[in-house]
């Protein structure tokens, strides 16, 4: 494993003060996250907790016809697999790779055991989990009464902020898929954002030329999901003290698959 992997790039374990931290390092594995892999599905038993670093996993809900419609996103910010400590095991979406990176593993009875011990870890994935049902709750009003380009560019921003390079690899009609709309509706909206230089699109590609203006264009809902987010989190790392800042950089026996 190389200097490029860290398990303190993910920001909940980053929050772990050292001796939570120390007790997880020897079992947590590096895995590769390709574009499209299915990490759970609906009603089937959750194996492990995914903890992203510089993977994008997106929380699909699918109904009866087929069709579907992304309820949350999660990258370094979080966490993959809430249900697996909140008792039930199962849940009725799935989950599904939106940028191609890494995620760190974590076996669920591990994560349980953890969480079972009502400290730290406790508290930073209860808090983490309000402020994932603000992310749904936000997402279900956005995706009711704002427009398609409003929709597209709080999309756009909450990606940047777990990406930060500006440049996405995303086809239209994974976009529309994710926002439960129309491919037409998604070309239409980044039209309208290319032409106000905004973005650059391209073969699957999107360059962020500048995010000022995809904040102008914007509903809302993204800076209150934010701001919830840096609310409870922030403030889950200051209770904490002592996280990332008081360990090394790279934990030794942390495990590569490939």
């Amino acid at each position: 494993m190389t200097a490029l992997h860290d398990p303190n790039q993910n920001h909940l374990l980053a929050a772990l003060p050292a001796a939570e931290f120390a007790r997880l390092a020897g079992h947590l594995e590096l895995v590769p996250m390709l574009l499209g892999d299915i990490l759970y599905e609906p009603g089937r038993q959750l194996q492990h907790a995914y903890f992203p670093t510089t993977a994008i996993v997106s929380l699909h809900y699918v109904i009866e016809s087929g069709a579907s419609a992304e309820i949350a996103g999660v990258g370094n910010e979080g966490v993959v697999g809430i249900s697996l400590f909140l008792g039930g095991d199962t849940t009725p979406s799935s989950a599904v790779v939106q940028t191609a990176g890494h995620a760190y593993r974590l076996d669920r009875r591990l994560l349980k055991d953890e969480f079972n011990r009502a400290g730290p870890m406790l508290n930073l994935l209860l808090r983490y989990t309000q402020a994932l049902i603000t992310q749904m709750t936000q997402t279900a009003v956005c995706n009711r009464h704002h427009s398609i380009e409003q929709q597209l560019c709080r999309w756009l921003l909450v990606t940047l902020d777990r990406i930060p390079s500006g440049q996405l690899i995303m086809t239209q009609e994974l976009i529309a898929s994710m926002l439960g709309v129309r491919r037409e509706g998604i070309t239409e909206a980044a039209g309208n954002l290319q032409q106000a230089g905004f973005i650059r699109y391209r073969r699957g590609h999107i360059s962020v030329l500048e995010r000022s203006g995809l904040e102008s264009r914007a509903c809302e809902c993204y800076a209150a999901v934010k701001k919830e987010f840096s609310r409870l989190l922030s403030d889950v790392r200051h209770r904490q003290g002592n996280g990332a800042a008081g360990r090394p950089a790279i934990a030794s026996g942390v495990r590569a698959t490939a």
